[in-house]
């Protein structure tokens, strides 16, 4: 539940964000929500929940542009 208010706050803020900015905080808010319910049982901090989410999404995506990048 943690997670869902402090990505609700986050989402908010993101709005009032200009342009490109706020395409990249929601994708950010998105980010934190993917993995919240699994977090949520593994730690007692919501900001922690959501942040090790958000990494975990950021070096997955980092992997997967690594494999469409021709050498």
């Amino acid at each position: 539940m943690g997670v869902r208010i402090l990505t609700a706050r986050w989402e908010q803020a993101a709005r009032s964000l200009p342009g490109k900015d706020r395409e990249h905080a929601l994708r950010v808010v998105e980010m934190a929500r993917r993995h919240s319910s699994e977090c949520f049982y593994a730690f007692d901090d919501p900001l922690e929940a959501a942040l090790f989410s958000v990494l975990l999404e950021m070096v997955k995506e980092r992997v997967v542009g690594r494999r469409h990048v021709d050498p």
